[in-house]
């Protein structure tokens, strides 16, 4: 005789189911997903540390409580929120508790082949391009996606069209804020079609501490022969809870480069999803975290090769300081069809404080004989030799170590092409080192 075992649903988890079965209708297949996405997770719940994937996040643990959705946020307040990149040189779409804010956004003079448009307005349109939304779905279950996919109401659809070269970086800067704390459910679509070349922006941010919890999710299609640039840069409050889902379908001949920086919320969770379809096609996964206190960052991503001559690279470098604990979770998958892969991994982590964690996870999984894949983490202290040095020339022993930090972040990010978003991230790591003291 065997007895199933089931875990008893937390304070959180009747939270959400509720708030499940008060989202309303949407037209045609779109309700089909919220369905299927609710019953997933009615399921099968917030993930725990016996879900290998989140064995070192347990959500069920970290995410005690959920908090409402939040409702729509005031012009005046969400403007004075979206600071990031505020005088760059980008077209902005705000996006404020879950919501495209019209008269914040940018949807005027688009330039020759970019479609720009609201997810709700597409929605209530009809437009055929969204059925690609929820195309792209993880070998396995994925609770903050499921929840995104259940309670997303807006976001951007952004379809760039074969041929087109986009002059400027698409900004989509979500916003929290608000009396209280709240959850908002963002969803977006990003199509470049094929031979055209596009630049998205990402930023996360809230002007309060309250312990809000963002949960958005993004779909990439990159057609042949594309190049597009993807860059994220994460800093909510210090109470808040940031999931982020991505997922990419890279066609053949394409080149997809993806940096994310990190610095804010309690808790974060990246889940980067990348399906190399097309040969010959080349992509990197790049990023710096920052962290401090009791902050919590996670970044696990799964790339695929499923055919030949794909490229693949991976670097993520974290600096841990006073308790704060970094999770790197990446692995590789050649399929057997995949011959002349070229997968490359690296995870480096800086500690700075005594009670500083960083856990890491490559793996390799390969079926094919005729490839060149590796993986490496290192975890370690600032070189004593070379602070020495520079304090041996005068610089004060707090500037020594931001000096050393900056230059160990900076080859990650580096790695970002466009000038101005690079020096962008650059001023981010020195803020956030500024802050340190």
């Amino acid at each position: 005789m065997s007895a199933e075992i089931r875990l008893m649903r937390t304070p959180a988890e009747q939270a959400l189911s509720a708030a499940l079965e008060q989202v309303p209708s949407a037209p045609g297949r779109l309700n089909e997903l919220r369905r299927s996405a609710a019953r997933s997770f009615n399921e099968q719940g917030l993930p725990h540390r016996r879900v290998e994937e989140w064995k070192y996040t347990d959500l069920r643990t970290l995410m005690r409580e959920a908090v409402p959705v939040a409702g729509p946020a005031g012009v005046a307040e969400a403007e004075a929120a979206a600071r990031l990149l505020a005088g760059a040189l980008v077209r902005r779409i705000v996006v404020a508790n879950g919501a495209v804010v019209p008269e914040l956004s940018d949807f005027s003079e688009l330039e020759e082949g970019l479609s720009l448009l609201p997810l709700a307005a597409a929605v209530a349109a009809g437009d055929e391009r969204l059925s690609r939304l929820g195309g792209l779905v993880p070998a396995r279950y994925d609770a903050a996606l499921a929840l995104n996919t259940a309670l997303a109401g807006d976001g951007v659809l952004v379809h760039v069209a074969p041929g087109a070269t986009l002059a400027r970086p698409i900004h989509i800067a979500h916003v929290a804020v608000g009396q209280g704390p709240a959850a908002s459910y963002a969803r977006s679509l990003v199509v470049v079609g094929e031979g055209a070349r596009a630049t998205v922006v990402e930023t996360f941010e809230s002007v309060t501490g309250q312990a809000d919890q963002v949960n958005s999710a993004t779909e990439f299609y990159v057609g042949d022969h594309a190049h597009l640039d993807v860059v994220r840069i994460q800093a909510l409050g210090p109470a808040a809870v940031s999931l982020t889902t991505l997922l990419f379908e890279v066609g053949r001949e394409a080149q997809l480069h993806d940096f994310a920086f990190t610095s804010g919320a309690a808790v974060a969770r990246t889940s980067l999803y990348a399906n190399l379809v097309g040969e010959a096609s080349q992509v990197a996964f790049n990023g710096a975290v920052l962290l401090k206190g009791r902050q919590h960052a996670d970044s696990t991503l799964f790339v695929d090769h499923q055919v030949p001559g794909c490229e693949s690279r991976e670097l993520f470098k974290h600096v841990l300081d006073d308790s704060s604990r970094g999770v790197f979770q990446g692995k590789i998958v050649v399929r057997q069809a995949a011959q002349k892969t070229d997968g490359r991994m690296m995870s480096r982590a800086l500690v700075l404080g005594d009670d500083a964690e960083m856990d890491n996870k490559p793996e390799l999984e390969i079926f094919a004989d005729d490839v060149q894949c590796g993986h490496g983490a290192t975890c370690g202290a600032i070189d004593d030799d070379l602070l020495f040095y520079l304090q041996a020339r005068g610089v004060p022993l707090k500037e020594a170590q931001s000096l050393l930090v900056q230059a160990f972040v900076g080859e990650a990010i580096e790695t970002v092409e466009h000038d101005g978003l690079r020096d962008a991230l650059i001023e981010q790591a020195e803020a956030w080192l500024k802050a340190r003291g």
